[in-house]
């Protein structure tokens, strides 16, 4: 991840007219990210309180579907969708989840829900992801409803930011661009 230093001053960058929730304007904390920026770095918890970083998904194109919380209908389909997802998904791709729940409800969640395909991972702990990639809601310290495509050299090659955080993303969209990074023909292995 980059420097302290730089997440903090990160951290002030503040957004309006970003995203709604249930109509009602939020403010976003961080950068506005455009297609072709490098991927900045995140430190995240997997289910296990293992400390995970980009750095880890090396070589590897890279979805990362962001959910405000898994414990609402909406975030809960967006995680089964991914997860049906990646069954059909080159070797070269891998699914994450970005949530500010918890680990241990992510660990409840995906063992309730049979999430065995996409690795959950929690930003609670420093906010790292959420200010990183300009999607923390500050009045609610939790993750704007998102989803970013990340190459295997970690260059931004899609983002789509969800315009009221109670609403799906648009999947289809989304995975149409990963076919086309990828290569991939649908329902491909």
């Amino acid at each position: 991840m980059d420097d302290g230093c730089s997440l903090e001053k990160e951290s002030k960058l503040e957004r309006k007219g970003i995203v709604t929730d249930h109509g009602n304007p939020v403010n976003v904390v961080g950068p506005e990210l455009k297609v072709g920026d490098k991927a900045p770095g995140f430190e995240v918890l997997d289910a296990n309180l293992k400390e995970l970083s980009l750095k880890d998904f090396v070589g590897k194109v890279k979805v990362i579907s962001v959910t405000p919380s898994l414990d609402t209908p909406v975030c809960n389909l967006q995680a089964k969708r991914f997860n049906e997802e990646a069954t059909n998904l080159p070797g070269e791709v891998v699914v994450l989840n970005m949530t500010m729940d918890l680990p241990f409800a992510i660990s409840r969640f995906c063992a309730a829900e049979g999430i065995d395909k996409v690795k959950v991972l929690s930003d609670h702990k420093e906010a790292s992801f959420g200010i990183s990639y300009g999607v923390l809601i500050k009045e609610l310290r939790l993750l704007a409803r998102s989803i970013f495509i990340i190459d295997k050299n970690d260059r931004i090659a899609y983002i789509q930011i969800v315009p009221e955080i109670t609403h799906h993303p648009d999947y289809d969209k989304a995975l149409e661009a990963l076919r086309e990074l990828t290569g991939a023909e649908e329902g491909e292995n």
